[in-house]
């Protein structure tokens, strides 16, 4: 299932059954778990961990140094979980010791191509990044989010789950759950109704997410009021959970 063509170091742990594709290079210290395949000219690096039944397609860079000027050589690592898929050309960056020490990628996520995820970056599950589109560092991505195509996200960044941003968005602050953003620089354009409906959300649900984004963005309230309002309506229906903990938990302020 390796091709002779391909470098595998010694010291990478490979589960039997994966294939790899001829000019591939496995550095010491990857880990890679069974039913993944991985195309040509592919370069992963370790530390590295990479979960089961991923494909990894060519010209494809996992487990690289990060580009943070700070780094210095030390040992940190990245952990991707399973059935990912991570297109040509994408580029995944492992941690740095000024945060966790660790880059994180879920489960069922797409990278298309040219994907760039840096440094200590958080990926949730279930997530799509369209083509070019890049975290910078310590960026934090919520389940089932979806990013267009060139858009680029600032460092230190949180974007919650559920969040659609149209191609060439440009974020510079934190994007609630469930909002839809476009724009340079972002700005929300309500509710992701029609993801949200994709995944089954009741009418209730949809309802309330509605009367909460407007909470946020209609009636002039501050965060803080916010959060009063919101907490009342999350009495009635869980879904809104995500959203305070988007507000509750943002550093740089949220789009307007």
């Amino acid at each position: 299932m390796i091709h002779p063509q391909a470098i595998v170091d010694p010291a990478a742990t490979i589960a039997d059954d994966v294939e790899i594709g001829p000019w591939t290079l496995i550095g010491p210290g990857v880990e890679i778990g069974a039913g993944t395949r991985i195309e040509s000219h592919v370069v992963i690096k370790g530390p590295t961990r990479i979960g089961k039944g991923n494909r990894i397609f060519q010209f494809a860079t996992v487990g690289e140094e990060c580009q943070d000027k700070k780094y210095a050589g030390e040992p940190t690592r990245l952990e991707i979980g399973d059935h990912n898929v991570i297109r040509e050309g994408c580029t995944i960056h492992r941690g740095t010791v000024q945060d966790q020490g660790v880059t994180r990628i879920g489960s069922h996520n797409l990278l298309m191509a040219y994907a760039h995820v840096a440094h200590d970056c958080v990926v949730g599950d279930n997530v799509i990044l369209a083509n070019n589109a890049a975290l910078a560092g310590h960026v934090h991505l919520g389940d089932h989010a979806i990013l267009g195509g060139f858009t680029a996200v600032h460092q230190f960044c949180h974007i919650g789950a559920h969040v659609m941003c149209g191609a060439g968005t440009v974020v510079l602050k934190d994007i609630p759950a469930y909002v839809m953003a476009s724009g340079n620089t972002a700005e929300p354009h309500g509710i992701n109704l029609e993801g949200l409906k994709r995944r089954g959300f009741s009418k209730h649900a949809l309802m309330v997410l509605r009367q909460a984004y407007k909470l946020i963005y209609r009636k002039g309230l501050t965060v803080a009021q916010a959060l009063d309002e919101l907490r009342v309506l999350q009495q009635s229906c869980e879904e809104v959970a995500p959203l305070i903990h988007s507000l509750e938990n943002s550093s740089r302020g949220i789009i307007r």
